[in-house]
């Protein structure tokens, strides 16, 4: 699959330097209470990844954290509306923006969540095109309640969820730019089954995710999601949502293994954690209205214990079958 939207590229600016220094700089001291907060933020609004992220390398992990603590704030500008009109929260999203563009032009910042990021962006050599294009995703969240077409659907799930796969890839480490064209598969395919997850409390704010045009296609209007009424042709559109979405992981898959070694169990599971949400879903005979989908927590550690172990193996066998090929030459 390729992105519908032509104008999203992959950043290779010669002018982001990476830095090399081998200071733990999470623990300097300057930074080192804006990197807990950081910490607590992941903890507290993603436990599934604080699991997995808790078994990173110690650097990628607190880089981790920083990119999910700006990705979670910029996130709940719109998701915690506290009492404040859409054009006051626009607002705050402008401000946050000047702040991020200063901080990648000066490279610091005193704002508590971007002190952080701004440490772990210029190591990793994040491009600011990344956090510039999660925060229009956040500004089209706050415009926009509908979305008429699949192509205009994408570009939302590609700023506000592929962009933080795309981050991430600096982070985890990778062997060729391949990896960037997964990483926006998986985050495009992430975002889809939050949608399907999501359907019964999005449609009580008064928004509707799923493309106008396969609503109406499928013989379906707003109505049915307002009213929940779950009809033959509405159970079919979402099992069309699930399949598609299952079509990206598919596809995307294929790209963690050109992640660092180190790296590729926290995706492998992040992925099959995700994709267990579509099969409950299924298993529910595509019913959106019976409460949020999540997949427990015994089984989200089984999935994260599983995957280490398998890339261990895995990563052993490739140096094994390498040793023996160096052996006959």
């Amino acid at each position: 699959m390729q992105s519908s939207n032509p104008k999203i590229q992959h950043s290779n600016d010669p002018s982001i330097q990476q830095s090399n220094n081998p200071m733990n700089f999470w623990l300097e001291p300057s930074n080192r209470a804006a990197f807990e907060h950081a910490r607590q933020i992941t903890a507290y609004f993603a436990k599934s990844f604080y699991l997995s992220a808790s078994l990173l390398p110690l650097e990628k992990r607190w880089a981790t954290y920083a990119v999910y603590g700006f990705c979670r704030y910029a996130d709940n500008l719109i998701d915690n509306r506290r009492h404040r009109a859409a054009a006051e929260i626009l607002r705050e999203v402008e401000f946050l923006e000047h702040e991020l563009r200063t901080a990648y032009r000066t490279g610091e910042s005193e704002h508590p969540i971007l002190r952080p990021f701004i440490v772990v962006a210029q190591r990793c050599a994040i491009p600011l095109e990344y956090p510039l294009d999660l925060l229009r995703g956040v500004q089209m969240d706050i415009q926009n309640t509908r979305y008429k077409t699949f192509d205009e659907l994408y570009v939302f799930c590609y700023r506000v969820a592929a962009v933080v796969g795309l981050m991430m890839t600096h982070i985890l480490g990778y062997e060729n730019n391949e990896a960037f064209g997964y990483a926006e598969k998986l985050g495009v395919a992430m975002q889809l089954t939050n949608i399907l997850r999501d359907v019964k409390e999005d449609k009580e704010m008064g928004r509707i995710y799923l493309p106008l045009d396969e609503l109406h296609a499928y013989g379906c209007c707003e109505k049915n999601i307002f009213e929940e009424r779950l009809t033959p042709a509405l159970r079919e559109l979402i099992k069309f949502q699930v399949e598609r979405a299952h079509a990206y992981y598919q596809a995307a898959n294929a790209g963690i293994a050109i992640l660092d070694a180190d790296s590729r169990f926290a995706i492998y599971s992040a992925s099959r954690i995700y994709r267990g949400i579509l099969q409950r879903l299924e298993a529910r005979h595509y019913n959106p209205f019976l409460g949020r989908v999540y997949v427990p927590k015994h089984r989200k550690l089984g999935i994260i214990l599983q995957e280490v172990v398998r890339t261990k193996i895995v990563v052993a066998q490739q140096r094994l079958t390498l040793a023996a090929g160096l052996a006959l030459k």
